[in-house]
């Protein structure tokens, strides 16, 4: 008779073991610093240092800001390095195969591929290239007995005008590994229902999309992405937690919960830009034990330092969290993932599940 999930004492070496899911995840936030320090040689471009650890640790401290925006301009040097052919395939390709070492087996990356267009490449071939590399880093982890099923969201920039066009890539490309919508960027000044046209497109067009809202937004922000642009699912959403008084939900967090709106919660990067104070009193915690679909999500992991072994360990660490809480948030985001529903059932079944009956 195998423990019950929440009687397993949880070590480091129990969570490095337990397959995980990651819904939230930037690929230009995600660069190994070894990979990042070449490929800006090879370009001309400058760093703040070239020693891999060194700017690792530069990353860490200059995103532990407090401020969303100067979290964003640390992209300036990944973003830097993404501008070939060769450094997207690298990108994507070890993308991968760093999630599959850290226990992960289902992945959605998100990127922004008019970022990545300043060398030449057209918006198609940025597309094209990640997922050539994509590809590449599943057939090796595969190899190695450690698959993990990767799929793309595609971002349009709210604070630009290519919204429409980032969207019309996502329709053109769903059979071919992209998944799903997303926008990001600065979210206070640059509402995403500017961008109506987009995700009316996508919902005609029956692709899902998820929002970031209600990190460096209040209330209004997240209402908006759910009720007027129809999303799918929340980036961040930790001020949902401004609906809630004395446990007693709001409509707006009433309809969350109910609707069973998944809510990608990044608790390190939601401590870097200010939006939380400190892991045990991540929203996470609350709005996990009050019902809410929680997933855990690393956001950007060079940029905070962070991998899912180690946003788990956080909050085993200082928020109490139990095994059983682990595979919740594990299950969660297999039932919100942007894939199909029989892949997202045999996930949970034939391998999350067996791989929490500790």
């Amino acid at each position: 008779m195998t423990a019950t999930p929440s009687a397993t004492r949880v070590d480091a070496d129990v969570i490095r073991r337990l397959p995980k899911a990651v819904l939230h995840d930037h690929l230009d936030g995600g660069l190994r610093p070894a990979t990042v320090v070449e490929l800006a040689a090879e370009v001309g471009h400058t760093l703040p240092t070239t020693d891999p650890d060194e700017l690792a640790a530069w990353y860490f401290e200059a995103a532990n800001s407090g401020d969303l925006v100067r979290y964003i301009a640390t992209f300036e040097h990944t973003l830097a390095v993404l501008q070939s052919r060769e450094g997207l395939l690298r990108a994507a390709e070890e993308y991968v195969l760093d999630l599959a070492a850290d226990g992960v087996v289902y992945g959605e990356v998100r990127y922004a591929p008019e970022l990545n267009t300043n060398g030449g490449l057209s918006l198609a071939e940025v597309v094209e290239t990640v997922q050539e590399g994509l590809a590449a880093g599943m057939a090796k982890a595969a190899a190695a007995g450690t698959p993990v099923r990767v799929g793309t969201l595609l971002c349009g920039m709210r604070m630009f005008d290519r919204v429409r066009e980032a969207a019309d890539l996502a329709v053109a490309f769903r059979d071919a590994g992209v998944v799903g919508f997303d926008i990001a960027g600065a979210e206070a000044g640059f509402p995403a229902a500017d961008h109506l046209d987009a995700f009316e497109h996508l919902r005609r067009e029956s692709v899902p999309f998820t929002i970031h809202a209600g990190e460096a937004d209040g209330l209004s922000s997240i209402h908006q992405a759910l009720q007027i642009c129809g999303a799918q699912r929340i980036g961040h959403g930790v001020r949902i937690t401004d609906d809630i008084v004395d446990g007693k939900l709001g409509r707006l967090a009433g309809w969350v919960r109910d609707r069973r709106i998944a809510l990608e919660m990044c608790p390190t990067s939601n401590l870097q830009t200010g939006a939380a104070t400190s892991i045990a009193e991540h929203p996470i915690t609350a709005l996990k034990d009050l019902g809410f679909r929680v997933t855990l999500n690393t956001d950007n992991r060079l940029v905070s330092g962070t991998t899912m072994t180690r946003e788990m360990s956080l909050l085993v660490e200082e928020a109490g969290w139990t095994v059983e809480d682990l595979r919740t948030v594990t299950v969660n985001a297999l039932k919100s993932a942007f894939i199909p529903f029989d892949e997202r059932k045999a996930l949970i079944e034939d391998v999350v599940l067996p791989g929490y009956a500790l």
